[in-house]
């Protein structure tokens, strides 16, 4: 490197480790973190992708940029309510208070009258016991999966029962064909139980499974009988099921023939509480458990509208027997959690809740509003058209939820998800789709100002794109 090489002048780590910028930063970053970026800035400027002039300035900016979290906040403009890539569920008030007051030293252990250990997360449980009078017990773990993988482990016959087979007692999950489904990025609930060591026993067919299919299954090594809500599908035409009621009936009868009392798991996946007029078809806990399961299975983070949990409600006996498996200890959730879970619970309505059931007209109304807004400053003559929502998360599949939307070209949507803050709409037939229905109204301001600053962004880029003699965009910026 000659003298003359201006990679020279760089400024040292330790002159920039000086700044008032590394000062203030330091009051939120750890000094690996602030040196990673330090590095970053002094290699830019070495391979010459950053003029070495501003490598403090860029320092400092970075700086005043970086936060300890990689995460965003984003306003979820999609229409779809349970979205999992943005996180499922935004928690209540309520919760996010819970969650804060927790996050420090907490009772969550220890009875402060007598100061002896106490029971962990009694406050939930009795929260959601509270919620759902027609279970028993309940125990909360760290996630569905979880919830799912403890119940088919840890449930087995629970009375005397007929001699097993030496090679595989109680071994096998009985489940339809027609339940044995895939979920999101891949999981599949077949081999997240075949994990346990059982095998399972599938019956019926795909589309049709009748009660006698589960009659012939029945046996010594049955651990139990599963049966799950399939998530993000329909199966229409000729189809049939056999329903939780019926199935506890088959159950009883050979609990009266054999003496062994087969568990009856249900996984239910969203979370309804009780039965929702808007969402007819969706199972719900209070219903399954009326109907005769011994364990219900839900996500925390669905349509209950909370933090990331696997909820189990059912009869005591069969709950305290999960509670006591040692797995339960693996899959167990942290305090975080359950502050979150019990204040969802004893809070009011939840953001789910009211983008669930939002008005119609309300939502025309704030999408013209924005619209409005939007068009007078930038220029533009953006229209407001119907869009169905959607409950998401594996919710009630292919239910519509009628509202509107501000459509725009599809070159907005890149923009608006790097902006800030950053809003996600929904990409559809080269158009990008402001739903308002998951976006709280009192940030309709900063979606409007996010909308109008991508369309000066657009516009920006618009002008640059002219053909060689500059008459013309080459691809011209339009709205419908």
């Amino acid at each position: 490197m000659g003298d003359d090489d201006e990679r020279r002048r760089i400024p040292r780590t330790d002159r920039l480790l000086e700044l008032p910028a590394v000062a203030r930063a330091r009051q939120r970053l750890g000094e690996a973190e602030i040196r990673a970026i330090i590095a970053e800035r002094q290699r830019a400027a070495r391979e010459g992708s950053l003029p070495v002039a501003e490598v403090e300035p860029a320092v400092e900016r970075a700086l005043s940029a970086a936060a300890a979290s990689t995460l965003r906040p984003v306003l979820n403009a999609t229409g779809v309510i349970v979205h999992t890539n943005l996180g499922r569920a935004p928690l209540s008030d309520a919760a996010r208070e819970a969650v804060l007051a927790a996050a420090g030293y907490a009772d969550i252990e220890m009875d402060l009258g007598t100061g002896k250990r106490s029971a962990r997360g009694a406050g939930a449980r009795e929260a959601l016991l509270r919620a759902c009078p027609a279970a028993e017990d309940a125990l909360i773990v760290n996630n569905g999966a979880a919830a799912l993988l403890l119940a088919v482990t840890a449930c087995g016959p629970a009375a005397p029962a007929a001699p097993a087979t030496a090679s595989a007692p109680g071994q096998e999950i009985v489940v339809s064909r027609g339940e044995l489904v895939e979920i999101g990025a891949g999981f599949r609930l077949p081999e997240l139980m075949e994990t346990t060591g059982a095998r399972l026993r599938e019956v019926g067919a795909t589309n049709r499974t009748h009660p006698a299919d589960y009659l012939r299954a029945l046996g010594p090594a049955t651990r139990c009988v599963l049966k799950v809500h399939p998530s993000n599908f329909r199966v229409d035409g000729f189809t049939s099921d056999v329903g939780v009621a019926r199935l506890r009936e088959l159950l009883d009868a050979d609990e009266a023939e054999t003496g062994r009392r087969i568990p009856l798991v249900v996984d239910l996946g969203s979370g309804l509480l009780a039965p929702d007029p808007l969402l007819p078809d969706e199972p719900d806990i209070d219903g399954a458990l009326r109907a005769g399961a011994d364990a219900v299975i839900v996500s925390g983070d669905k349509l209950l509208g909370g933090p990331q949990a696997g909820l189990l409600l059912g009869r005591r006996e069969t709950i305290e027997r999960l509670r006591t498996h040692p797995l339960a200890r693996a899959v167990r959730s942290d305090k975080l959690t359950l502050a979150g879970v019990e204040a969802t619970l004893r809070g009011g309505r939840t953001p789910v809740q009211v983008a669930l059931h939002a008005d119609p007209e309300r939502l025309r109304e704030r999408a013209e509003a924005v619209a409005t807004r939007v068009s007078a400053a930038a220029d533009l003559h953006l229209t407001v058209v119907p869009h169905d929502g959607r409950v998401g998360g594996g919710g009630a599949p292919g239910v519509p939820l009628p509202g509107w939307a501000v459509e725009l070209p599809e070159v907005f949507a890149t923009r608006l998800r790097l902006g800030t803050p950053a809003v996600v709409g929904r990409v559809h037939q080269e158009r990008c789709l402001i739903d308002l229905r998951c976006v709280d109204e009192e940030d309709d301001e900063a979606l409007a100002e996010a909308l109008v600053e991508a369309a000066q962004g657009v516009r920006a880029e618009a002008r640059q794109a002219l053909d060689p003699n500059g008459e013309r965009p080459l691809k011209p910026y339009r709205t419908r």
